[in-house]
């Protein structure tokens, strides 16, 4: 259970995207890894530990092998989940008596399940420095994150509304805005951001900011056999991958740990899976190892991708949502995800690989399919693949409630993950 609290810990320290990477930075850091910026030139050693960050929301750590280097092993996931963003401008007063927040979804989300609980806000502010001579002022970004109850969005009486549990259409902009406080309190919300980044109001001059759920993370079940907590859809992956790395020297190949931001919402930004980060980044470990380009060429084709992506387990009171021959569960091991029109990239070759991965560590493995008739959504191997063309599987951690507010996985999958991410990045 040591890693399952640990992992719970992780992801209430990570409301969102810019807290999972300053977390993930801290950890290697402790264990030695060197910032690179990429603004600036790479000197890299063999047998050195290293990491980058672009946007402050995707990061990538790699580890250098003693000897010459035969390709790349890596893991990639992410580390954005669906929640509501803040609009600017963003309160509203109602009636004279309320302030509510404007927001707009982010990704693809289970709106019910963010009715009714204690939510607050995270994220980054970005910062006019005053003290940066010249004539503009140098932006400063500072992450934020509000650690009190702050909002509800409440539900609508049933006396009110008789056929609410025949079922019901969520609108966002009229119906999932957060309770911010009483009349008398506007202007709070900014002051208060303001309050948490130790800065002037007036000097704010952007900000990402999102709601979060402040629901803890537990452990329950009968023997306690599950785990439910918000965005384990992925943090479970990151952060299971990123113990992997840590606890793995590589003997040929780079160990290479991608985090993408931006995955719920389609990847095609300058942080996204269907960036230039990786790319960028591998090519600049061969310039910085004297590797031309050809010999680039030669590493991708002897490099392996795990892209690790929760799955979708058997639900209990909907089996029949799964597909009739491929049926995860929880604790059931790591899922294989496979797609035939390749919204997940195993084939197989590279599930053979994988499944000799958890021979290897000693961990069940287990496949996922969609019905047929029932469309599944898309993550980061076929999107990342387009600039970094390695063989590549998709897996996860069967789980359910994806994509809710507060989700359920299973406490056995969690040590089964990261034995297989220790044994792959050991080589």
């Amino acid at each position: 259970m040591e890693y399952v609290r640990k992992m719970l810990e992780f992801i209430e320290k990570s409301p969102c995207c810019y807290q999972v990477v300053e977390n993930m930075a801290a950890e290697l850091e402790a264990a030695g890894y060197t910032l690179l910026k990429e603004n600036q030139k790479w000197e890299l050693l063999a047998g050195g530990k290293y990491y980058v960050d672009r946007n402050g929301s995707s990061l990538i750590a790699f580890t250098l092998p003693h000897r010459e280097m035969q390709g790349f092993h890596i893991v990639a996931s992410h580390s954005d989940s669906p929640c509501f963003k803040i609009k600017e401008n963003a309160e509203m007063t109602v009636e004279d008596r309320y302030v509510k927040l404007n927001v707009e979804k982010y990704g693809g989300m289970i709106l019910s399940t963010w009715l009714d609980r204690p939510l607050s806000a995270a994220g980054r502010v970005i910062v006019a420095d005053r003290q940066s001579p010249g004539r503009f002022m140098a932006p400063v970004v500072k992450n934020v994150v509000v650690e009190k109850d702050l909002f509800i969005i409440p539900n609508v009486a049933i006396h009110m509304n008789r056929e609410i549990n025949k079922g019901i259409e969520y609108n966002v902009q009229t119906d999932m805005l957060p309770l911010c406080g009483g009349a008398e309190n506007r202007g709070a919300f900014r002051r208060l951001i303001a309050q948490v980044a130790g800065v002037e109001e007036e000097d704010i001059l952007g900000s990402d900011l999102f709601l979060y759920n402040r629901e803890k993370g537990r452990i329950f079940g009968a023997a306690g056999e599950f785990i439910c907590a918000p965005r384990l859809d992925d943090l479970e992956c990151v952060y299971l991958s990123l113990q992997g790395m840590l606890h793995a020297l590589p003997e040929k190949y780079g160990n290479v740990l991608a985090v993408f931001d931006n995955e719920e919402v389609g990847s095609s930004t300058r942080q996204g899976a269907a960036s230039t980060f990786l790319k960028d980044t591998l090519q600049r470990i061969c310039s910085a190892l004297h590797i031309n380009e050809d010999g680039y060429c030669r590493l991708l084709a002897d490099s392996f991708m795990i892209s690790a992506d929760n799955a979708h387990a058997v639900h209990p009171n909907h089996p029949e949502k799964a597909d009739p021959t491929n049926r995860p569960y929880l604790n059931g091991g790591i899922v294989i995800k496979y797609h035939g029109s390749q919204k997940y990239t195993t084939d197989g070759v590279s599930a053979a690989a994988m499944k000799d991965i958890c021979r290897q560590a000693d961990v069940p493995w287990q496949t996922y399919a969609n019905r047929s008739d029932i469309a599944g959504g898309s993550t980061l191997g076929n999107l990342s693949a387009v600039q970094v063309p390695v063989s590549t599987v998709d897996i996860g951690l069967p789980q359910l409630a994806m994509h809710s507010s507060y989700e359920t996985a299973g406490t056995l999958d969690v040590e089964y993950m990261r034995k297989a991410m220790e044994c792959f990045y050991k080589g």
